[in-house]
Order: C-alpha cells, then structure tokens, then sequence
C-alpha cells in the first residue's frame, strides 16, 4: 500500500480579457480495489459561476464549469491523495480456455467488449495487424501473457519518446513509420495492434509516479499520462504501459478510461476570442508518495 499525491496545475494566459465558454474536466481518479480516493481539492481562478458533476458513458468522473466574466488569466489546480495498492497484472488467474491465444470471449461479454474490440484506425494493407502477428508462434498456440507482454516491451525498446505539445495523437500507422511518439500514441498502437488479433483494448488517461522526482515541489512530468488495459478473461482489464514497460498497475494512477484518446481528454473548453488572443498555456504535473497523510499547500 502507498498514498499517493497529485498536484496538477493547468494555466492559461490570454493577450486581452476574453469570454470562456464551458470547460471540461477528467481529474478525478476513479475508484477501485486497487486505488481509494481519500482526499480532493479544486481551485479554479477566476471563480467560476457553476460547477457540474457528472459520469460520462465510461463511467469517468467529469467536471463541467460555467463561467460569465471576461478574464486574462485562467488557472485550475487540483489537488489529490489516494491510496494505491501495486498488483503484478498477470497475477490473476487467467481463465483455462484464455491461457493460450487464440481464445474466444464468453459469449455474455462479447457484446459490451465488441466496440473495444473492433479496429478504430485505418490500416488497408494491415501493417499494424502484421506487426501484431510477429509475437505469435507458428504452428502452435502462443501464450497469452507472453504475447502481451512482448508486445509492450518490444514498443518500450524500440520506440523513442518524443514529447509533443500538439494536441490529439498520431495514428498507430504514422507511429510505426516514426519509430516515435508520445505516450499516447505508444498506447494507441499497443490498442490497435492488441483489436487487429480480436482482443479487446481500451484506452487510460491519468498519472505515473516517478521516484526520481519524489519529493520536488518543481520537477513535474509536465502532463498527464497515458497508457492502455486489455481484457484477459479471468484476469479482467490488465494495464499495460508500453511507454514504460509496465505490466500491472505498478505507479500507475487511473482516472479515465475510454474506446479512443479523443475520448479521454483530461481538460478541454473554449473561449470567445481571436486565435491570436492566446498568449500561453503551462501544465505542471507533480506525483509523489505521502508518508505524512497531508494535502499539498
């Protein structure tokens, strides 16, 4: 067991005072048998009119907030402590009839996991599926945790990381041509590869604790993070972090999840202004392990 906290600041400038439409929040962990949210705070300037809760067709806790008076400046800062516990993923058992692949969902499952398992992304010569294959034996079945795993762990070697502030991903196409990407689009490729041999595959938005910043109030991961789950009949939704190489949930803390990444976008809004209006955006991202049980300042 480990507390966990998250510090998440997002701030906006503008040039002139401009009027904000409604802002879209996914924040919130989400919780379960292996993460508990104990604390959580919102600061939002300048003050907003209207706060909204509600849970989108996942499930995920979103925030909506309304705002009325022209600003320069807008600033959200979430606070968050929750208790974590590390599972090895693939210490679940696994059904009998899943051990080796190829497997067939239970045909009482099949109909909620058909969206995540069908394909999202063009691939007319089916370079992703050919890409996902090369973890396959010939001849005999191939076992499916060995499957998996390889998978992630060939991206994590063999791909660079790449940081890119543009918004949305690259296609699993265009990531395998680069041999590069963001840990987006490393967990959009881990998603597609995973449906091109009929698994189901969805996507994780939220946070990874790094230990090597634990501790500093300065040094942040500069944004959320992003990774994928894929379901193993016996073992349920199992994390795979292909930017990482992490099999399980170890460091890693969920707060969306969804079929696509558009889908999951951890902030999103508007405003009522020129594009040139936009002066700058920064993101800061600190998680670190909490001995001592108290909230951020």
């Amino acid at each position: 067991m480990t507390i966990f906290s998250v510090r998440h600041i997002t701030d906006y400038q503008y040039k002139r005072p401009v009027k904000l439409g409604e802002h879209r929040m996914m924040f919130r962990p989400r919780d379960s048998f292996d993460q508990t949210l104990l604390n959580v705070s919102l600061v939002v300037e300048p003050p907003h009119d209207q706060t909204r809760w509600i849970h989108d067709p996942f499930g995920n806790c979103v925030a909506l907030l309304s705002f009325t008076k022209p600003t320069r400046t807008l600033r959200f800062e979430s606070n968050i402590r929750l208790d974590h516990t590390p599972h090895a993923a693939l210490d679940f058992p696994i059904d009998n009839t899943a051990v080796d692949y190829p497997f067939a969902y239970d045909g009482e499952e099949l109909p909620d996991l058909a969206p995540t398992i069908a394909r999202h992304y063009p691939d007319p010569n089916d370079v992703v599926g050919a890409f996902a294959r090369q973890f396959l034996h010939s001849g005999r079945p191939t076992r499916t945790s060995s499957m998996l795993m390889s998978l992630c762990y060939m991206i994590h070697d063999s791909f660079a990381y790449v940081r890119r502030s543009e918004h949305g991903v690259q296609t699993p196409l265009e990531t395998l041509e680069l041999k590069s990407g963001t840990c987006r689009d490393f967990a959009l490729l881990m998603m597609e590869a995973a449906r091109s041999l009929g698994l189901a595959a969805r996507f994780v938005t939220g946070y990874i604790y790094v230990p090597d910043r634990d501790g500093s109030t300065t040094l942040g991961g500069g944004s959320t993070h992003a990774w994928c789950q894929i379901y193993v009949p016996g073992a349920g939704w199992v994390e795979f972090d292909p930017t990482n190489g992490i099999v399980g949930n170890r460091d890693l803390i969920r707060v969306g999840v969804a079929r696509d990444p558009r889908q999951a976008v951890p902030l999103s809004g508007s405003y009522d202004g020129r594009a040139s209006d936009f002066k700058s955006l920064t993101v800061q991202v600190n998680v670190t392990s909490d001995a001592t049980g108290e909230m951020p300042p």
